[in-house]
């Protein structure tokens, strides 16, 4: 029971309605309007802006200081002590894991690396020219049948058992995708090699640099999870009809392959490409600031964080060591980049309106410097955000909750007769 009320008073509604008031362990107060329906009424609140639609401990994000928290642990902090498959035990269980509880569970993520061969098929019926998202989110939606009649999504071990598959498979899928698009026969997982290594390696069939392998878990990493987005929403969404988990997350995969979720890495290097030079970075930024210019800088700002992104300075300093690895100091894409970014933290117009660079501003860079083509960008974060998104589907299960029914502020026809055809 909440202490705190709130008051809402309507006209032509007798009295004051009382709603309880909740206060989570860190961020807003949340209004319950609940009863408001008793009342026959609904709150209005298109995009979900202002509402919470769940209770969650996986994740904080605490936008106007730019801080993000997997389980109350920084995502620096993370980023730089942990990897990713320790951080997926940690969203899916709440804690980190002792050296034998991870070595177990890592061995386990290992076990399910393989993509049985009616899935490998379903890839390679794909035209080649297809986008790999659309492959990606069909095989996904696949596994559902060969994981079906075994799978109580009621049982706890089972929807554990589920999302280890899930986030055991993600990489090989999308590996899988790329060399499909390629033309080139799939790479079986290397045993030898950890989660993001063996990314790579069934991607080029070549074993990584220890330089790109780190970076590569780490973009992993700081995609596993952000809270309610809209791919997120989504997996809640529709594993709250009780349907199968892999086609929950064939669902998020869908939202996330919109270019306002997952594309904006992608359109921060069209966007540089279009800039073409260094000497042209001012003319560009003019553009910006003129409202009649239909040009937009992207990579900068975020519908969250009102301060600084905390993920995009990892992933920056990842983007050095890999340039600087591979000889790419020079690269026109990484000195227009750094100019922008400089220009954002010092120009008012950025500052004023708190335009900072985010994690997509160079994530872009830092994948193509691995070799990924522009078109996998979103597989790759759809691979990342799978932990995330599983995990809140099982947070969802553990307790009781209900399906999800969005309510509408109907502006259509009121009731009227059919009219017959030749009476039109």
């Amino acid at each position: 029971m909440s202490d705190k009320k709130a008051h809402l008073e309507i006209d032509g509604i007798e009295g004051k309605i009382e709603l309880p008031v909740y206060s989570g362990t860190l961020g807003p107060d949340v209004v319950d309007v609940r009863g408001l329906t008793a009342k026959g009424l609904f709150t209005y609140d298109p995009g979900f802006v202002s509402t919470a639609a769940c209770e969650s401990s996986i994740t904080f994000i605490g936008g106007a200081k730019g801080i993000l928290l997997h389980r109350g642990y920084p995502i620096e902090q993370l980023a730089e002590q942990s990897d990713h498959l320790e951080t997926c035990y940690l969203l899916l269980f709440g804690e980190l894991p002792n050296k034998a509880e991870k070595e177990a569970f890592i061995s386990k993520v290992n076990a399910q690396r393989t993509v049985d061969n009616s899935i490998a098929s379903l890839v390679k019926s794909f035209d080649r020219g297809a986008h790999p998202m659309s492959i990606l989110c069909s095989a996904t939606a696949a596994l559902a049948g060969l994981y079906h009649k075994s799978l109580d999504i009621t049982n706890n071990e089972h929807r554990v058992e589920a999302a280890i598959n899930l986030i055991a498979k993600m990489p090989t899928l999308t590996a899988m995708c790329y060399r499909h698009s390629q033309g080139m026969d799939f790479i079986t997982p290397n045993d030898d090699l950890d989660y993001a290594a063996n990314f790579l390696y069934m991607m080029s069939g070549k074993t990584p640099s220890k330089t790109a392998a780190h970076a590569m878990d780490v973009v992993f990493l700081l995609h596993a999870d952000h809270e309610q987005n809209a791919s997120t929403s989504t997996v809640r969404l529709s594993g709250s009809s009780g349907t199968n988990p892999y086609a929950a997350i064939a669902a998020g995969i869908a939202t996330l392959w919109g270019p306002s979720h997952g594309g904006a890495n992608e359109a921060v290097l069209n966007m540089l490409n279009e800039i073409g030079d260094v000497s042209r970075i001012d003319e560009y930024v003019a553009k910006a600031k003129d409202k009649s210019d239909p040009f937009r800088l992207m990579g900068f700002g975020h519908r969250v964080y009102k301060n600084f992104d905390p993920r995009s300075r990892v992933m920056k300093k990842c983007c050095d060591e890999v340039l600087a690895e591979l000889g790419n100091n020079n690269d026109p894409l990484l000195a227009m980049a750094k100019k922008l970014e400089v220009i954002a933290l010092e120009d008012s117009y950025f500052v004023e309106k708190k335009l900072y660079p985010n994690v997509d501003f160079y994530s872009g860079i830092l994948l193509k410097s691995l070799g990924i083509p522009v078109e996998l960008f979103t597989c790759i974060f759809a691979t990342g955000r799978t932990p995330g998104w599983i995990s809140h589907w099982h947070e969802m299960l553990s307790e009781p909750y209900k399906i999800g029914r969005p309510r509408q502020l109907y502006k259509g026809a009121v009731k009227r007769d059919f009219v017959k055809l030749e009476d039109r």
